[in-house]
């Protein structure tokens, strides 16, 4: 799948989003290596801490499908804007990938990658080998 169909895939889910609150719908559409496409958009709630984003609720739901290893992502946002913190931190664990972010009527606003978006992330160690990943293959990281 190519990035401009990947970004439309984003603003499709996007048009789903339940963002009463903010109306600030966010859709992201998520690659895998083996090529199945899992979409996520952002889910808010009255209590805001309960709320999930666009790019969580994909990567979590790749994950619910066995799935761990990912080609790239496309966010989709009103303004372009950057995935959040949490979101970050979640994608660089589960990385690394490309990343393109768009805004809703498809203009690309940057093209990085998990490790820019995070540079120095938090990581830890759970008895791994170095060089081993959390299911016990070789890691794709330098």
């Amino acid at each position: 799948m190519d990035e401009a169909q990947l970004v439309r895939e984003a603003i499709a889910v996007a048009q789903r989003a339940y963002a009463p609150y903010s109306r600030y719908l966010v859709g992201a559409a998520l690659l895998a290596k083996d090529g199945r496409l899992f979409v996520g958009c952002n889910v808010e709630n009255a209590s805001y801490g309960l709320t999930v984003c666009a790019e969580r609720n994909a990567i979590f739901h790749a994950v619910a499908e066995g799935c761990r290893q990912f080609d790239r992502l496309a966010v989709v946002t009103s303004d372009g804007g950057s995935p959040c913190g949490a979101c970050r931190q979640v994608l660089h664990e589960l990385g690394p990938m490309d990343v393109v972010i768009a805004k809703l009527d498809g203009t690309i606003s940057l093209r990085t990658s998990t490790d820019e978006l995070l540079p120095n992330a938090f990581t830890f160690e759970t008895g791994r080998r170095p060089g081993e990943d959390s299911d016990g293959s070789e890691s794709r990281r330098p």
